[in-house]
C-alpha cells in the first residue's frame, strides 16, 4: 500500500506543479517578471525567478488530496506524526516560502534571509525534530537534547543555504534535490516510515517538472525559468528537516543490512554541504566575508575548464550520485569515521586536480568574451549565489 500512496504523492505533485509552472510563465512573461541581466550574470536572455512558487502549494495540496483519499477508504497509514508536528512543520514551510517568494520580488538582505532561516529551524526543532545519536561519528552515539537541539537548528540553516548556494546552473539544485529525495523516499519506505517516504515523493513531484522547464525549456518560446530562492530554500527547509528526522529513526532491523539514518543522510548530501564549507572556509582564509561573490564552486570550476553548463550539471550529478554509492558500500564494511574520512579526502583530491587544471585565476568564456579582467562571479544560470 505504501508504493501506492508513493506513487500518488508523486503523480499529484507532478501534475499540480506542472500546471502552475505553467501559468507562473505566463504571468512573468506577460507581466515582464524578469531576473535581472548585469554584468555579473551568464545569463544573457530574460527569464523568470519565479518557478520556486510552485513548489510548496502543491506539496501541501497533494499530500492533502492523498489524506483526503485515504480517508475515504478508512486507511491512512501514514499519519504516524503528531498534530504539533504536522502545525509547525507547516508553519515552518510557509514561512519560508513567504520570505523567499519576498527575496525574489524585492531583494532581502542576506542578514534577513538568515533571520528568517533561523526562526524556520528554531520552529521545526520545537516540533521535537533534533538530532537524538550522532550514531558513532566520533565516537559519539546519545546526545542529551541540551547539544540536539541548536545542532539541528545550525544544521537546518546549513542545508537551506547548501541548497541555495549551489543553485548556480540550470538544473544543478534541482538534481542534487532529485537524487536526495529519491533515495529518501525509497530508504523511508525500506526503514517503515511513511510519513517521510510521502513528503519525500510528494518533494519530488515538483521539483522534476520544474528540471524540465528549468533544463529543457528556452526563453525564446517562453518556457524557460528559474527557481529562485523561494523553490532553492523551501527544498533545502525540507531536506533539513527530512534528515535530521530520518536520523531520528535509529537503526533497522539487522534483517534488512541497512546502513545507519546519519550515514545514508551524510552521502545524499555530501556535494552541496561539502562544497559550501569549503567555500566559506577558503573565503575566510583569504580574509574576506563567507557570503563574498567569488568564483571558486564546484560549477564554477568546471565552467572556466571550459565545460558547457549542460556538461557541468550532468558531470556534478554523476559525481554526486558516486558518492552515494561509494559511501553506502564503504558503509557496510567499514566504520562510520574511516567512510567520512575516506570522502574528505576524495574530495580534497578532486579539488586539487581540478585547481591544478585551472590554473591561477582562470576566467569562463563567456567573461572572456564580455572583456571582464577578474574573476568576480554572483550569478550563474539566473540564480542567486553568494
Amino acid at each position: 500500500m505504501i508504493f501506492l500512496y508513493n506513487f500518488l504523492a508523486f503523480f499529484f505533485s507532478a501534475a499540480m506543479a506542472t500546471l502552475m509552472i505553467r501559468e507562473i510563465l505566463r504571468i512573468a512573461y506577460q507581466r515582464k517578471l524578469f531576473d535581472l541581466i548585469d554584468g555579473r550574470k551568464v545569463h544573457t536572455v530574460q527569464v523568470p525567478r519565479l518557478g520556486g512558487v510552485a513548489f510548496t502549494p502543491s506539496i501541501i495540496m497533494s499530500i492533502s488530496l492523498l489524506s483526503v483519499i485515504a480517508s475515504m477508504f478508512g486507511i491512512s497509514p501514514f499519519f504516524v506524526v503528531d498534530g504539533r508536528t504536522v502545525a509547525y512543520c507547516l508553519f515552518a514551510i510557509l514561512l519560508i516560502y513567504s520570505e523567499g517568494i519576498a527575496d525574489d520580488l524585492l531583494g532581502l538582505r542576506y542578514q534577513v534571509k538568515f533571520f528568517f532561516q533561523f526562526i524556520c529551524a528554531i520552529v521545526l526543532v520545537l516540533s521535537r525534530t533534533y538530532f537524538t545519536s550522532l550514531h558513532g561519528l566520533l565516537g559519539i552515539y546519545e546526545i542529551p537534547p541540551a547539544v540536539g537541539y541548536p545542532l539541528a537548528v545550525v544544521f537546518i540553516v546549513g542545508i537551506i543555504n547548501a541548497i541555495n548556494l549551489i543553485d548556480g546552473i540550470d538544473g544543478l539544485a534541482s538534481g542534487l534535490s532529485m537524487i536526495a529525495l529519491t533515495f529518501f523516499g525509497i530508504f523511508a519506505t525500506l526503514y517503515g516510515y511513511a510519513a517521510f517516504s510521502i513528503i519525500a515523493f510528494a518533494t519530488l513531484g515538483v521539483v522534476a517538472p520544474f528540471f524540465y522547464y528549468n533544463v529543457f525549456g528556452r526563453a525564446e518560446t517562453e518556457h524557460k525559468i528559474f527557481m529562485g530562492d523561494c523553490g532553492s530554500q523551501t527544498i533545502g527547509l525540507i531536506l533539513g528537516m527530512l534528515s535530521v528526522r530520518f536520523c531520528m529513526l535509529g537503526h533497522a532491523p539487522e534483517i534488512l543490512h541497512l546502513p545507519n539514518t546519519l550515514i545514508v543522510v551524510f552521502s545524499l548530501l555530501l556535494v552541496p554541504c561539502f562544497d559550501v564549507i569549503r567555500v566559506m572556509v577558503g573565503r575566510m582564509r583569504r580574509g574576506k566575508s563567507p557570503f563574498h561573490p567569488d568564483k571558486t564552486h564546484i560549477h564554477h570550476k568546471f565552467l572556466a575548464l571550459g565545460f558547457t553548463h549542460r556538461r557541468t550539471m550532468v558531470t556534478i550529478l554523476l559525481i554526486a550520485m558516486g558518492y552515494v554509492v561509494l559511501t553506502l558500500a564503504l558503509s557496510c564494511i567499514l566504520n562510520i569515521n574511516i567512510v567520512v574520512l575516506i570522502d574528505i579526502i576524495v574530495w580534497t583530491a578532486m579539488h586539487f586536480y581540478l585547481n591544478r587544471r585551472m590554473g591561477p585565476h582562470p576566467l569562463t568564456p563567456l567573461q572572456k568574451e564580455r572583456g571582464v579582467n577578474t574573476p568576480v562571479e554572483d550569478h550563474v544560470g539566473g540564480n542567486r549565489i553568494a
